[in-house]
């Protein structure tokens, strides 16, 4: 096939290259693409199998369009149920404006969700330099966005003032990484979904350093698959939290939450 020049011919070229939802993308594409040479572009990109969210620009989650870029990695729904448990956890701080730190932010959708949500002092870091510019451009000046290694690139001044802690760490055994769809495997960071040997040495080291960082009372957020709970409730409570564990079948999501106690 030549280059789309119709809805009929997107449709027809998506659906070749193997996309299920064939009708749907085509709608997204179609809306978005300003100049046949771009609807092109586009239709090119995703049959070579660029996920639909880089290929558009954008990823919704929770409600709002995140910016996603080419070797980002792009939000999963399911993640919208660990941005809704730090919702509530922001919300229910009653004495002081609640703080907010996203840890392996990616391009900054918890920390866009929560923000968007609460009136909260939002904080955000990621290793990659390409997540981390699309992290700015989605939190657009409303939270500050460090480059680096998990904790290494926060200001000091954030210790033991962080009431909410999201990290939506790596969680996919070494292993595994094989097995995933190509989409995920081919086009997003390594870095991104490697989680070691039990998927769970970003978390160790998260929840590792999480208590000097966390106020009186605040508490530490991962997403992780249901088969790792055990291990990762051990992980938490063995820093000294207490562990809660939240599931919402509807979404597949598992998020495990340590408190820290009340008073240091």
């Amino acid at each position: 096939m030549g280059s789309p020049t119709t809805y009929a011919d997107v449709v027809g070229a998506l659906r070749a290259a193997g996309c299920v939802f064939a009708e749907d993308e085509a709608d997204l594409i179609v809306a978005a693409a300003q100049t046949p040479r771009r609807l092109a572009a586009m239709v090119r990109d995703r049959s070579s199998g660029l996920p639909l969210e880089q290929v558009l620009g954008w990823a919704e989650f929770c409600g709002l369009r995140i910016v996603v870029r080419p070797g980002v990695f792009v939000p999963r729904r399911r993640t919208e149920w660990l941005a809704a448990e730090a919702i509530v956890l922001a919300s229910r701080v009653a004495r002081r404006r609640p703080v907010v730190l996203d840890l392996c932010c990616g391009a900054g959708a918890l920390a866009s969700a929560v923000g968007a949500a609460v009136d909260a002092e939002v904080h955000a870091a990621d290793v990659e330099p390409a997540a981390v510019e699309c992290a700015r451009l989605n939190l657009d000046g409303r939270g500050r966005v460090y480059e680096g290694d998990l904790f290494q690139p926060l200001p000091r001044s954030l210790r033991g003032r962080v009431d909410v802690l999201v990290a939506n760490v790596p969680y996919v055994p070494t292993d595994e990484i094989a097995l995933l769809p190509a989409e995920a495997r081919l086009h997003e960071p390594r870095v991104t979904l490697d989680g070691g040997v039990d998927g769970l040495d970003v978390a160790r080291r998260v929840a590792e350093a999480a208590p000097a960082w966390l106020a009186p009372g605040g508490s530490l957020l991962i997403e992780t698959s249901e088969r790792q709970v055990p291990t990762a409730t051990g992980v938490l409570e063995a820093v000294g939290l207490t562990v809660r564990v939240s599931v919402c079948d509807e979404l597949e999501a598992t998020v495990v939450v340590g408190s820290a106690a009340e008073t240091a």
